[in-house]
């Protein structure tokens, strides 16, 4: 519980510095203002409608991110070829800040979708390959010594010895991932504005002036963020729990 304590701290004394009149600016409203727009807007059904669009790109960009960068990544790790020929222009293109793709894609795409779903898939990439390449990269070179004694076939040694030990690295990137193509996602809906997202709803407040709805944004925001973190930390618990059995057992 002791990870309550901030959160709540901060929002007493929020209420308080409204309630006291420390502060009286519109710049800062009440958490009830808050409280009060984001039940209309979940009554309305604007919440679901922009949050809704908001995943659905997300979840496109981040499927297609993750597995081509799943299959670049295990390309690179996999054959020292690939990473001489392709290795250098992917390090030098990854350096190039995400947000800077945002005019070409827009020229390439338009202001709708496609371009939003090709920025957070990018997001994707990235990470994905780099952790999937030190993944690969990092299986101790006893492992497939032994596999070679044993004549694993191709297929054997990638599903019983390089992926169960890159698997921790690749979920990381996963993660990463996730992270990375919520915040991209957020990040072109605020640039690409056209159409309906949860970044929709803070750009309308803002040209409103209606903080109560930034706020309640930021808020919902923060708790998607969570819940997706949350989530896949829990998923790679269970699906990498026999390393866990593994170390117990030795």
């Amino acid at each position: 519980m002791r990870g309550w304590v901030l959160p709540l701290a901060l929002l007493v004394l929020w209420w308080g510095a409204v309630a006291s009149g420390w502060v009286n600016s519109p710049l800062l409203v009440s958490p009830w203002a808050v409280w009060q727009r984001g039940v209309d807007q979940v009554l309305s059904g604007e919440l679901w409608l922009a949050l809704s669009a908001s995943l659905w790109r997300m979840a496109w960009g981040f499927a297609i991110g993750s597995g081509i960068g799943l299959l670049v990544g295990a390309g690179l790790g996999g054959s020292r070829w690939l990473d001489r020929l392709i290795g250098p222009s992917f390090h030098t293109v990854k350096q190039i800040s995400l947000f800077a793709w945002i005019p070409m894609l827009s020229m390439w795409f338009g202001l709708g979708d496609e371009a939003k779903i090709a920025f957070v898939a990018m997001a994707a990439f990235f990470p994905v390959v780099l952790n999937t390449y030190e993944g690969i990269r990092s299986v101790p070179r006893e492992f497939i010594e032994v596999a070679r004694v044993y004549e694993f076939s191709v297929w054997q040694l990638l599903h019983r010895v390089i992926a169960p030990a890159a698997a921790p690295s690749i979920f990381t990137g996963l993660q990463l991932s996730l992270i990375y193509t919520w915040l991209a996602t957020l990040g072109a809906e605020y640039l690409l504005a056209s159409g309906t997202g949860i970044s929709n709803t803070l750009i309308d407040g803002r040209e409103h002036f209606w903080m109560d709805l930034v706020l309640f944004g930021v808020v919902v925001i923060g708790l998607v963020g969570f819940v997706l973190n949350f989530v896949l930390g829990v998923l790679e618990k269970r699906l990498l729990a026999w390393r866990d059995r593994t170390v117990a057992r030795y």
